[in-house]
Parts: structure tokens; C-alpha cells; sequence
């Protein structure tokens, strides 16, 4: 690369260099270089050779005849584009100094050109080599800083609703809230079976799996089936039960759940008609007495649906998405193991794992955990569990969510290949 000689002040000699050095080889050198007409770059504008490498270090730089603002970090590719012009600037320079004649500058200085006293520079780097390394090792370091400094934004996932009334936009925080603070008055023991003398967890599984298929028959609203199953899990809680009124609870929890979520409710005689007529109209009607009296009533509680739609909201999910996270957690409705977690923390571990069998890897944004309080650590153990039972959810008896998420209705969700390497994790 052509570099002006004033990086190499040594090279420049007074005409008493032509005095006093005919004895030397400065006389033979200035034979062969012959009558040099080109002017001391001393005298040369500095319009025309441009601005200095330490400016192109600037915000604003003149590049190419144009202004160009930069607002982030040079590149390395920028870099180049600098050190070329540069590089022609120098050279455009020197053809002018070359064509324009001074004479009387041979009576102050002797211009050498550098790519022919190679020997003189001593092995020293030249000067915009090193600012141009410099720089580029500043721009390395820039870079790994604004690798570390840049942090996923959280997302406004209100934004959009806010002429919508039914989003209740000023209010859902402080819902969303309200729901984290209650949630445990919903949860129950993970080992209430133990008190259970004549039941078990298999008889429990067996009950909501049937569930699923009256819930998917009677076309009822999602809500109604997640209360359902809280109602019945409250209720053993408290109460003992024979294995031949275990249908009789769970079909009075359905009919309370109804109740509170439905708009048009089903008859008790249709809830007598479904269970084969295994019970009277006047059995249901003493057992929804007995449950509410031994729940206090207390119907309204939060379940992992309510959170399952403000984390799918945060997720943006499209429509394969929400139906993938329903059937996983529907899957959990059954399995008696799984409820040792609360309920937000199903539902968020629902929407990873679902997002993870979509996508095939893991996939957890900053505005997914900051609504969700959970990190991607906290949800592992119950996303294993999820993936084991996506894996075995075609198999065994109990496949009431696995045929209900198999139909055109549902958008096959069931079919959906697990996240098997979330179990390697």
C-alpha cells in the first residue's frame, strides 16, 4: 500500500545532501531517479489528498463523495472499505504531485518513493497499519460487548386490545395477579389418594378420561372441563368415597362446572343418560348438595386454563400452537403425578413444551418469561413429564384426549411428533 513519506521523516534530505554526498550513493541515486519535478507533500492540499485515517473514526464521515451517518459500530468490512480508500486517495495524491512541476522544491527536499528504500524504514511498521489494526481490535471488542449488552425487548401484548372492552386491558395485570395469589387455594395435597380407602389413582385416571369424551360429546366449553377436574380432586380431598360413587362425583363436579361456566347447561337427566343410568335424578341432586357444602362453595378458582390464555397470548401463538398446549395439558388432567405442580406452572410448561415439539428446539422468549415468572430451569421436570406422556398418549386404554386431538376439529394436534430431546436435557 502507497504511503506519503512524511511517515518516514528520514528519507527527506536538504539540497546539502547533494553537496556534501557526492562521495556517496546519494549522487548515483539521484541519477537514476533523473530530474524529479514533483512537489514536497508539504506542499500538496489537503483537499486533495483527503482527510486522515483518525477520521473515518468519526460519527459522520465523508466516504465515496457522500455523507454518510453511522450510528452503530464500524464493521470490519467497513474497515476495509476505509483502509482501500485510503489506499487510493494516497495513490490519486501521489499521481498529482508526480504531474505537478516545482523546481524549486529539489532546492529544499528530495521526495523518495517508500516501496524503493525499503531498507531505510528499518523493519518498522508503518504508522496506518497500526491505527488500522487498532482499530480493528477495537471493533472486535465493541461487538463482543454488544453481543453481551443486547437483551430481548418484552413484548406489549396488550397493545393491540386496547379498544377492546372484553380484554379488560387496564385491569389484566392486576387479574393476572390476583390469580398467582389464589392459585394455591385451588391446588390439593399430591397424596390425598393415601386417606382413600376403596379408590385409587387409576380409578381417578379412568374417571377423567371418561370425562373428556361427555366433555367433548356435550360440546362444552374448555373452562368447564379444567373445572371439573378441580372440583373432583377438592372434593376427594376432603370426602372419602366408595368405587361405586365415583362416577356419581365426577358426573355432579361436570354438572356444578356447568353450571358456573355454561350458558345453556345440560339437563340432569342428560347427565343421567350418559352414565347408562347407573344413577337417579335424586342421587345427582343430593350429591351436588353434599359437594358444595363440603367445598364451601367455592367455585371460583383458578385453573390452568386461565393461565394457559394470557401465556398463549404472551407466546403469540397461532392456532396449531394453542391446540398442541391444550392436548398436552389435557393429558395432564389425567395423571395423577402431575398434580404436585400449580396450576400456572402447567399451563406454562404446556405452552414450552408444545412450542419445543413444534419447533424441534427449545424456544423460551424474554416476554413468554416475564409473564410467566418462569425460566426455562423451573419448567424442565414437568416438561419431561409432558413429553412422556405425548409419547404413550396413543397407547394403554385411557386415550380419550389422544382421539379427541386426533380429529380435523382439533387440527390434529395429537399427531404432533413429542419433544423426545427435552428428556436428554
Amino acid at each position: 500500500m502507497d504511503e506519503s513519506k512524511e511517515n518516514y521523516p528520514s528519507l527527506i534530505s536538504h539540497s546539502s545532501f547533494q553537496e556534501e554526498g557526492a562521495g556517496m550513493e546519494g549522487s548515483k541515486f539521484m541519477k537514476e531517479m533523473g530530474y524529479n519535478h514533483r512537489g514536497a507533500l508539504s506542499n500538496i492540499n489537503q483537499n486533495i489528498v483527503g482527510a486522515s485515517l483518525n477520521s473515518y473514526m468519526a460519527n459522520k464521515a465523508e466516504f465515496k463523495g457522500k455523507d454518510v451517518m453511522y450510528d452503530k459500530p464500524i464493521t470490519r468490512k467497513f474497515a476495509a472499505q476505509m483502509v482501500q480508500h485510503c489506499h487510493g486517495e494516497i495513490s490519486e495524491a501521489k499521481k498529482v504531485t508526480s504531474l505537478a512541476p516545482n523546481p524549486t522544491s529539489l532546492e529544499d527536499c528530495t521526495i523518495i518513493d517508500v516501496e524503493e528504500y525499503d531498507d531505510a524504514s528499518d523493519g518498522q511498521v508503518p504508522m496506518f497499519v497500526k491505527h488500522t489494526e487498532a482499530m480493528l481490535d477495537e471493533i472486535d471488542r465493541m461487538e463482543e460487548i454488544e453481543m453481551e449488552d443486547v437483551e430481548e425487548p418484552v413484548i406489549d401484548i396488550d397493545s393491540s386490545d386496547l379498544k377492546d372492552p372484553l380484554a379488560v386491558v387496564e385491569y389484566i395485570d392486576d387479574i393476572t395477579a390476583y390469580y398467582r395469589e389464589t392459585e394455591n387455594s385451588s391446588c390439593v395435597s399430591p397424596n390425598y389418594m393415601a386417606h382413600q380407602f376403596d379408590i385409587n389413582k387409576k380409578m381417578r385416571a379412568i374417571l377423567i378420561d371418561w370425562l373428556i369424551e361427555v366433555h367433548c360429546k356435550f360440546e362444552l366449553m374448555d373452562e368447564t372441563l379444567f373445572l371439573t377436574v378441580n372440583l373432583i380432586d377438592r372434593f376427594l380431598e376432603h370426602q372419602t368415597v366408595l368405587r361405586k360413587k365415583l362416577q356419581l362425583v365426577g358426573l355432579t363436579a361436570m354438572l356444578l362446572a356447568c353450571k358456573y361456566e355454561e350458558v345453556s347447561v345440560p339437563i340432569v337427566e342428560d347427565l343421567v343418560m350418559i352414565s347408562d343410568k347407573a344413577y337417579t335424578r335424586e342421587e345427582v341432586l343430593d350429591m351436588e348438595r353434599f359437594m358444595v357444602n363440603t367445598l364451601q362453595f367455592k367455585l371460583s378458582v383458578p385453573t390452568p386454563y386461565v393461565f394457559m390464555r394470557r401465556f398463549l397470548k404472551a407466546a403469540q401463538s397461532d392456532k396449531k400452537l394453542e391446540l398442541l398446549s391444550f392436548f398436552i395439558i389435557e393429558l395432564c388432567l389425567v395423571e395423577y403425578e402431575m398434580l404436585k405442580f400449580p396450576p400456572s406452572l402447567l399451563a406454562a410448561a404446556a405452552v414450552y413444551t408444545a412450542q419445543c415439539s413444534l419447533y424441534c428446539f427449545k424456544q423460551w422468549s424474554r416476554t413468554i418469561e416475564w409473564h410467566t415468572n418462569y425460566s426455562e430451569d423451573q419448567l424442565l421436570e414437568c416438561s419431561k413429564l409432558m413429553v412422556t406422556c405425548h409419547q404413550k398418549a396413543g397407547t394403554g386404554k385411557l386415550t380419550g384426549a389422544y382421539r379427541k386431538y386426533s380429529t380435523w376439529k382439533f387440527g390434529y394436534a395429537a399427531k404432533a411428533e413429542p419433544a423426545r430431546f427435552l428428556l436428554d436435557l
